[in-house]
């Protein structure tokens, strides 16, 4: 592989995880947002004591960033892997973040 087209993948892996990171941090702005205004509920169990804490976001921005840094790793020695894993949790954070919005929405309908 040339070392042009390795930029080219890894530059898209980058903009991967970036769009997974960003996911992450919009899904605890509005998961924040609607459970302190009592417009819904968290599901997650792990987390839903912490939601109303102003500490939140930056828990959910650092597991975030730990989560891509952890994928990078794993992008070194296995390409297809990475991407395979990103992409899947691109999709459940797309959905989930999708799934806040309608909430928010159906709130103020």
């Amino acid at each position: 592989m040339t070392d042009v087209s390795t930029a080219i993948r890894t530059r898209r892996f980058i903009c991967l995880l970036g769009t997974l990171v960003a996911l992450v941090a919009a899904d605890g702005v509005l998961s924040q947002f609607l459970v302190g205004s009592g417009l819904g509920t968290e599901s997650n169990p792990f987390i839903v004591g912490w939601v109303s804490e102003s500490s939140f976001l930056y828990l959910k921005l650092a597991g975030a960033l730990l989560c891509a840094l952890i994928l990078w790793d794993i992008y070194k020695s296995s390409y297809r892997l990475a991407v395979f894993a990103s992409s899947v949790f691109v999709i459940l954070y797309t959905g989930i973040v999708y799934w806040n919005i309608i909430v928010f929405i159906a709130a103020y309908a």
